[in-house]
């Protein structure tokens, strides 16, 4: 397995107010949150992003970096499993034109108002459901900031899956080396159902077979 960081640095320029969070009537907010509908992408913070616009450039670093690692091309096929509304498979489809590229996730809204150029190449699917897809069917299949949201019977399925139809793959899940960053993950989480440490991930993931790259994200 191969440890990346590529979504780091744009996972830690956002603020959190942790303890604003866990006070904030949040059995409520998880509860909303996991409807993964209006109010976890768009609605008031307390349920999710609060507002998951579009914002030009802002993937497009990270689009790159998966570009170059994976050497990636106009002949490729990629699949993000648990796109959300699809922007990184957008920032991919601009530097390439002619790649292939699939996206799904379980949020209806999401895929609703995901890139409208992109739109087409996006459907709705459980990730915690088997795919039609063939053996070793994509060059890369991705899944970033999602398998962590799965009860752990399902999350061995889920890995094995995307292992099975991609060629190469790269999991970010959100993690903790401590139990300050355990504290605040645990604040901070609406919809994560599986809390692990980075040596209890990497344990998971050999258990299911995975042998590609991955990242953790902390909450510091």
């Amino acid at each position: 397995m191969n440890k990346l960081k590529l979504i780091n640095k744009l996972h830690h320029s956002t603020k959190r107010n942790y303890l604003k969070r866990m006070t904030d009537n949040k059995i409520h907010c998880m509860k909303i949150a996991k409807k993964y509908e209006f109010d976890y992408w768009d609605g008031n913070r307390k349920y999710g992003y609060g507002g998951y616009k579009f914002i030009p450039g802002r993937w497009t670093p990270i689009a790159k970096k998966l570009i170059k690692h994976f050497k990636l091309n106009n002949n490729s096929k990629i699949l993000d499993a648990g796109c959300g509304k699809g922007y990184l498979l957008y920032e991919i489809k601009q530097i390439l034109p002619n790649i292939k590229i699939v996206g799904f996730d379980i949020s209806r809204y999401g895929i609703k108002n995901s890139h409208p150029k992109i739109k087409k190449y996006l459907f709705n699917h459980d990730i915690n459901q088997k795919t039609k897809f063939k053996n070793k069917e994509f060059d890369l299949v991705i899944s970033l900031g999602c398998l962590h949201n799965l009860k752990i019977h399902n999350l061995i399925k889920t890995i094995k899956e995307i292992v099975r139809i991609g060629k190469k793959n790269y999991i970010m899940v959100e993690s903790y080396r401590n139990d300050k960053e355990l504290f605040n993950l645990q604040c901070w989480a609406l919809t994560c159902q599986s809390f692990f440490s980075d040596d209890q991930w990497i344990w998971i993931l050999k258990s299911s077979g995975f042998k590609g790259s991955y990242e953790f994200i902390h909450f510091k």
